[in-house]
């Protein structure tokens, strides 16, 4: 089956699909539990939801108890969820497996039955087994990119406007906790009331440890060949608790979308980001005016040199970084003379 991702989860909650078997797997625990309460909210009537709803731990649940549970039908309503969590724990027995196959390959009337899981290095053929037989779901963990674009489409999700500066600024200041983000969006859309938008003023009005200069900042400091402010911003993002190494490899990911749209145009780029960073392709696409195609090259090349300096030297990361701006502050003075 083609995996989903939550959001296209959802979606296919919104058209109207009911019953079978959902295998809801990855790293990002907070999604996983969403789109497991989702699920199960668009299946379980509330005046009937005691009779109806089943949770069970792998590592708990005889192959017994498992086949007894999955095989009771609904009472006094339409569907039945049964929730299995912790799927990986039957790594260790073959009986197991084979029984919560078997059940999940069963086409059971009124029956929703979700599985999850993290799913560990090796035995894959197990998780590709039920990714085949079940509806897969994948909530893999989210990069630190994709932490604005998820914060603006929760926000529109409330049907609140979230300024993209003011996402970048929340997840500057919160991280990759998409719990504590969620609550601290919320709270932001009680602030904002009746205007429906979130502002950088409302971030910094509302949200406390707000950083002087954020890393997306940064990178299109860089992107838009501001070499000097970037130099001047660099202590205060070390200082904020980023490191040479991260912000090499986020200023590498930004120098080839540039590459990309340069190359190819903004739906080139489109194509290319993740789902949770497609809003960039307009701002990316400005910033191709000021970049050549040798320009990106060598860009490219000075930041892999930066990234070995910071290896494999004694060198600080503000050492190595400064030496990284100064070295494309002055490629682009002798391009324009």
């Amino acid at each position: 089956m083609k995996v989903l991702t939550p959001d296209a989860l959802y979606r296919l909650l919104h058209s109207g699909r009911r019953g079978g078997a959902f295998f809801v797997f990855g790293d990002e625990a907070y999604l996983k539990e969403e789109a497991t309460a989702a699920l199960v909210e668009a299946h379980l009537d509330p005046g009937t939801r005691d009779f109806n709803f089943d949770q069970l731990r792998a590592a708990e649940v005889t192959a017994e108890t498992l086949s007894s549970v999955i095989a009771t039908p609904p009472m006094m309503a339409e569907w039945r969820v049964v929730v299995v969590r912790d799927v990986q724990a039957l790594g260790t027995s073959a009986r197991m497996r084979t029984v919560l196959e078997e059940l999940v390959e069963r086409a059971f009337p009124g029956l929703l039955l979700i599985l999850t899981a993290e799913i560990p290095p090796g035995r894959a053929q197990f998780y590709d087994k039920l990714k085949k037989s079940a509806q897969p779901v994948d909530c893999a963990a989210l990069s630190d990119a994709d932490l604005p674009g998820w914060l603006m489409e929760r926000a529109k999700g409330r049907g609140i406007q979230l300024d993209i500066d003011a996402a970048r600024l929340l997840a500057s200041a919160i991280g990759s906790e998409l719990g504590v983000l969620n609550q601290e969006l919320a709270k932001l859309g009680e602030y904002a009331g009746e205007r429906q938008r979130i502002t950088s003023d409302d971030v910094r009005s509302l949200v406390g440890r707000i950083p002087r200069v954020s890393r997306w900042e940064w990178f299109d400091q860089v992107g838009d060949r501001k070499f000097r402010e970037a130099r001047v911003a660099l202590p205060a993002l070390l200082d904020a608790g980023e490191n040479g190494v991260g912000l090499t490899i986020g200023l590498g990911a930004q120098i080839l979308r540039i590459a990309i749209a340069t190359a190819g145009g903004q739906r080139a780029l489109e194509e290319a980001l993740p789902p949770h960073q497609k809003w960039l392709a307009a701002r990316i696409m400005k910033q191709t005016r000021g970049w050549s195609t040798r320009a990106l090259d060598e860009a490219l090349e000075d930041l892999l040199r930066a990234d070995r300096l910071l290896k494999s030297t004694p060198l600080s990361d503000t050492q190595v970084l400064e030496e990284l701006l100064l070295r494309l502050q002055s490629r682009a003075t002798n391009a324009a003379a």
